[in-house]
C-alpha cells in the first residue's frame, strides 16, 4: 500500500458522533494499521486475536457504519468478498492477482493524463474513476536460440 499520512480514524469517528465501544475501538485501530485490502472475515480474525468476543455481525456492522460516514471505502474486487480501505488515501489504481487475491495499489501519471485526454476527446470532464487490473504472474519467457544472452562462452 501507499505510504500516506494516516488520518485518525478514532478522531473522525468521534467528530461523526459516532461511540467507540471497546470493541469498536479495537476494529477501528487494526484498520487504522492496516496495509492491505482486509475484508471482514480477515478483520474477524484480526480483532479476535486482541478481543475473542468480537463477534463478526460487529465487523459487518461497524464496516457499513465506517463506510457510511466516509472513512472506509468498500471495494468489490471481480466475485471476492468486499474489501476496505482507508478513504484518506491519494487516488491510485490497482492490480488484482486472479490467482492469489493480493492487492497491489499503484499511481501511473501516464494513465492518468491519457484518461483525461480521452474524456476530453468525447466531451467529458472526469469527476472520479477507479481502474482495477486484474492480472496473473508473468511467466518467464523461453528465449528463443537467436535470443541467447551474449557473453563469454565458460563451457570451453
Amino acid at each position: 500500500m501507499m505510504q500516506i499520512d494516516p488520518i485518525d480514524i478514532v478522531k473522525i469517528c468521534k467528530e461523526c458522533g459516532l461511540r467507540l465501544t471497546g470493541q469498536r475501538r479495537v476494529i477501528v485501530e487494526i484498520l487504522q494499521q492496516a496495509k492491505d485490502h482486509p475484508d471482514a472475515f480477515e478483520l474477524h480474525r484480526r480483532a479476535t486475536k486482541v478481543d475473542p468476543r468480537i463477534a463478526l455481525s460487529t465487523i459487518y456492522r461497524t464496516l457499513s457504519l465506517l463506510e457510511e460516514k466516509g472513512i472506509l471505502e468498500r471495494h468489490i474486487f471481480g466475485s471476492g468478498p468486499a474489501r476496505f480501505e482507508r478513504a484518506d488515501a491519494e487516488h491510485h489504481d490497482h492490480f488484482i492477482d486472479v490467482e492469489s487475491g493480493r492487492v497491489v495499489e499503484f499511481r501511473s501519471d501516464q494513465i492518468e493524463q491519457l484518461q483525461q485526454q480521452i474524456a476530453q476527446e468525447h466531451g467529458f470532464e472526469i469527476i472520479s474513476h477507479r481502474l482495477e487490473i486484474y492480472v496473473k504472474p508473468a511467466k518467464a519467457r523461453k528465449r528463443k536460440p537467436e535470443e541467447a544472452p551474449r557473453g563469454r562462452d565458460r563451457s570451453k
